[in-house]
């Protein structure tokens, strides 16, 4: 039977067909649904671990165990799991083992735009490309194939495009293989440099004879059509060129991102009387073709940077190019901002009132940095605020740890802001750090964490305090404020940045979009008693607008939080919806 399938959900399908039994993941867009879909499977055993490093290691472990195992995470989770990563390349596996990146082109929600191809080479550790839904389970399943033929995790390389649109995909039976027997081999599995210098070799033999794979595998395939062109591509920058193209150029489509063949590439040049590769972000299978000696146009004409779309393709051959219909009207540009009713948004309001450097995290709360609140100086990596602070404050000194913070997420906390936070009780500086915990890993749609009490499947497990994580290091003043508290989150803040020792305020309220949470009627403002002073439009709130000089809450959004009555000194603003 054929189903429409999002690429993430077929590639979750494709475990349940080739009989996955553990998947460990940590969610990171574009790769979150994965792992969600396949804890719809009952046969498959998932988890939300606390950071892309242990989701591995979970993996390998299970693999070495003798069970098919996965996991999945963001390009830059790859950065996170890169240490378990290079040195599975050298234990190689017991039953299958893969893994999935989601690469970013375009950085729709990213901090940068990596290449996890790279990794591939970097790790000598094969890599498959996809090109829509039906390769997503088609590949997903070969790659347990090979990590198991070639005794190899298998990395899954997908991209936001292929992640997140849809295709055609048949459903076929779960083929569940026998568990494999383990077997104690210190030699394979206990990388000491002695036992690590032997498997080295391993790897290199191995490589060659991904390579002779490469060579004859059917997901390396040519599509002929006019030799005038030849185009060499992989993943969504196949389709593009395909529908730019159609039958006007001949395609080298490769499957098999890493290791890349040779006599095939050789081969189709001959073929074609100009040949072109067209990728998406690096140069990787440009300079492939380069290296063997072979003219090829890449990126003299496609850019290093964003997507590659039709138009693109069509505009580089002087093909038509396609545009829809212009709009007479200038559409204002709408940035992302904190809904209505986030509890972010009071203690950023407090930040930015206060003036203090904010050392940022990934998470929702990135949004900090926006007009008009603007309370965010840095955000560079998961869990880097609180290291960042410590580093700040070292090198400025005391005059600085009494003006700056970190604030971090309760998910990104446990993804590795604790070792950070050790870092400050530890090396002793006298840093405050505010933990955002709004009982949810928000930014890539609410899913578990190990604060919120609740494992992936939404039945109960153990529920780790961020209070006693932060006792726990060393940190003896660690207090909680509600960030909808204009007034505390003022008193508690300026306290502690008073304070002569490393401080912790846990700013809690649940995210206004979980289905739990009961709101309070809508704000109304009363219109005769507005001054038009805007006071309420500093907490950005996307509820609260001006027209005709007065300010007006939307009744669609609000939620009820207060935060604008607590900044209106001419009380207009009204509770309940009494007033119109």
């Amino acid at each position: 039977m054929k189903e429409l399938m999002l690429g993430n959900d077929a590639v979750a399908r494709g475990l349940y067909e080739a009989g996955c039994a553990v998947a460990s993941s940590y969610p990171g867009t574009p790769s979150t649904e994965i792992t969600e879909a396949a804890a719809t499977y009952e046969e498959i055993y998932c988890e939300w671990a606390p950071n892309e490093k242990v989701a591995m290691e979970v993996a390998l472990g299970a693999s070495i165990g003798g069970k098919r195992s996965f996991c999945a995470m963001k390009h830059v989770g790859l950065n996170v799991a890169a240490d378990p990563l290079f040195t599975a390349s050298y234990t190689g596996v017991n039953a299958g083992m893969v893994i999935a990146v989601a690469d970013d082109p375009g950085m729709h929600s990213s901090q940068n735009e990596q290449d996890s191809r790279h990794y591939a080479k970097a790790a000598k550790i094969p890599m498959l490309e996809p090109a829509d839904s039906a390769e997503c389970k088609a590949y997903a399943k070969l790659a347990y194939e090979l990590s198991e033929r070639f005794d190899t995790p298998v990395i899954l390389r997908l991209s936001t495009r292929i992640a997140h649109s849809q295709s055609l995909v048949d459903r076929e039976e779960r083929v569940l293989p026998e568990t494999r027997p383990y077997e104690k081999n210190i030699q394979k599995y206990v990388m000491m440099p002695g036992m690590a210098k032997k498997r080295h070799p391993v790897v290199e033999q191995r490589t060659r004879a991904l390579t002779a794979y490469a060579e004859r595998a059917d997901i390396n395939c040519e599509i002929m059509g006019d030799t005038k062109i030849g185009v060499i591509t992989s993943g969504a920058a196949f389709q593009y060129a395909r529908e730019a193209l159609g039958d006007g150029a001949s395609y080298l489509k490769l499957g098999m991102v890493h290791p890349l063949p040779e006599e095939r590439i050789r081969s189709f040049a001959k073929k074609v009387d100009e040949l072109y590769v067209i990728e998406e972000l690096d140069d990787v299978i440009e300079s492939h073709v380069k290296k063997l000696g072979i003219a090829v146009h890449g990126k003299d004409i496609f850019p290093l940077c964003g997507e590659i779309s039709q138009n693109m393709v069509a505009e580089a051959f002087g093909k038509k190019v396609v545009s829809g219909k212009a709009l007479e009207e200038e559409i204002p540009v709408r940035p992302p901002v904190m809904c209505a009713g986030c509890p972010h948004r009071g203690l950023f309001y407090t930040l930015s009132k206060n003036k203090v450097m904010v050392s940022g995290d990934i998470g929702c709360y990135t949004l900090g940095a926006q007009a008009p609140l603007s309370a965010v100086d840095t955000t560079i990596c998961m869990g880097a605020s609180i290291s960042g602070l410590h580093g700040f404050n070292k090198a400025r000194g005391t005059e600085s740890e009494h003006k700056s913070v970190a604030v971090i997420g309760d998910s990104t906390f446990m993804h590795s802001g604790m070792t950070g936070l050790a870092n400050v009780a530890y090396n002793g500086s006298n840093s405050t750090v505010i933990i955002l915990d709004n009982s949810i890993t928000g930014m890539t749609g609410h899913q578990q964490n190990p604060t919120t009490g609740y494992n992936i499947k939404g039945d109960p497990a153990t529920k780790i305090s961020l209070e006693k994580v932060c006792e726990a290091v060393g940190i003896r003043r660690v207090r909680v404020v509600d960030p909808y508290d204009l007034k505390a989150c003022d008193a508690a803040l300026k306290e502690e940045l008073a304070a002569e020792e490393p401080s912790v305020i846990i700013s809690r309220r649940p995210c206004a979009l979980l289905k739990y949470v009961k709101h309070a009627p809508p704000f109304l403002v009363e219109s005769d008693a507005c001054r038009g002073c805007k006071s309420c439009m500093k907490i950005g709130c996307p509820a609260v607008s001006i027209k005709e000089g007065k300010a007006v809450i939307d009744q669609t959004q609000c939620v009820g939080c207060g935060l604008c009555k607590s900044l209106c000194a001419f009380d207009a603003i009204k509770e309940g919806g009494a007033v119109k």
